[in-house]
């Protein structure tokens, strides 16, 4: 396969079908398979919990872009998440977390796998420093977000590869907010990958599910086990849709991170904004690490509003093209409130979000128009 992404996006594990001839994979809406005697199965596959053709393409497909041998593809991303950390950690371990963590990453780990045994630690895994003095003998896993949700903050992902490795843990990078077009953690070192495919990789906002990429056969087997134990798995037309979608992330990851560059240049000089989040300013305190390990910055911004928490309540209530949802990386753009919404689970934690933060998902519409409406939102 060519090393070119969006040539890999379009063709690995898209081979035209033998059958038919057809450039499109098809959607094999089949809950089993024939078999050519007891336990013989055709083509590998026997039931679509354990396997099915079009779902096996998007794997093939994931594994390729994040430069992994092995994809497995779940019903969301947290099924993801689940199973990464479920196929890693055991009673008695402890995993070192951001510090801004997705709030429902934050609510499986404080309030399901807390129940099990399992320990863990808010870090600002910028601070590398911070992050060696957390590490214990039971830490089994450094849980990375890059850029993190919302706050986005940036991990030198090299750099915590090789502070795992010395401490014996494994390294996970949830690559959702970057894509792989943007950044490719297992080469700067990672050893597990995880995304919900729901945002950019999907794109259209039109289906829900998760992957996992990694090259460590002996994680990998641990991680398929339990997508076919716990049976997690997306059915084929949502494996298609993702597929669909992939073909374009490439153009679409350019067009976002452009727009998102000229919202950036907008809040910066308005008055009702106190400080812009965005790794492609300057200003960011993480700035030359994002610029060492990302191909452009990504599509999403958030924002300080200077009036407070109502202020930027009224905002999200008050555009027109950026419309109030939670959710991210689709064509349209979205406005949402985190505290209030998608990090509400961070309430009185350490991971709490600050009350007049705003969160924007800048879609690919035309950038002056965005610009015009979020403006207008802030008077």
């Amino acid at each position: 396969m060519s090393d070119g992404f969006a040539t890999r996006a379009i063709h690995a594990g898209q081979e035209a079908d033998p059958a038919t001839g057809s450039v499109i994979v098809p959607i094999h809406a089949t809950s089993t398979y024939a078999q050519d005697g007891v336990g013989g199965m055709r083509a590998g596959y026997e039931y679509s919990r354990t396997g099915n053709p079009t779902r096996t393409a998007l794997e093939e497909c994931l594994a390729e872009l994040e430069r992994g041998r092995y994809g497995r593809a779940f019903a969301s991303g947290m099924a993801a998440t689940d199973a990464v950390l479920r196929a890693v950690l055991r009673p008695g371990d402890h995993v070192i977390i951001p510090d801004d963590a997705y709030g429902g990453t934050f609510r499986l780990i404080d309030k399901v796998l807390t129940g099990w045994g399992v320990e863990f630690s808010p870090v600002r895994l910028s601070d590398v420093d911070a992050v060696r003095a957390e590490i214990r003998p039971e830490t089994k896993m450094i849980w990375v977000e890059s850029p993190t949700n919302p706050l986005l903050n940036i991990a030198d992902i090299a750099v915590l590869a090789q502070v795992a490795r010395q401490a014996g843990a494994l390294l996970a990078v949830d690559n959702t907010f970057a894509s792989p077009y943007l950044q490719q953690p297992l080469e700067l070192g990672a050893d597990v990958v995880v995304h919900s495919t729901t945002k950019y990789l999907g794109g259209h906002s039109d289906v829900v599910g998760g992957a996992v990429v990694t090259s460590d056969e002996a994680l990998h087997e641990r991680i398929a086990f339990l997508q076919n134990t716990a049976g997690a798995v997306p059915g084929p037309f949502d494996a298609w849709l993702t597929l669909r979608g992939l073909k374009t992330l490439a153009v679409r990851m350019e067009r976002h991170s452009a727009n998102a560059e000229r919202v950036v240049a907008a809040l910066q000089s308005h008055r009702k904004v106190s400080k812009v989040l965005y790794p492609g300013i300057a200003e960011h305190p993480n700035h030359d690490v994002a610029v060492k390990q990302m191909r452009h910055f990504g599509g999403m911004v958030s924002f300080l509003h200077a009036d407070g928490e109502q202020a930027a309540l009224e905002v999200c209530s008050r555009t027109r093209l950026f419309t109030l949802a939670e959710s991210l990386g689709g064509v349209e753009s979205l406005i949402e409130h985190p505290g209030r919404m998608t990090h509400a689970s961070t309430a009185g934690s350490l991971l709490q979000v600050p009350g007049e933060l705003v969160r924007l998902s800048v879609g690919i519409e035309d950038a002056d128009d965005l610009v015009e409406d979020l403006l207008a939102a802030l008077g």
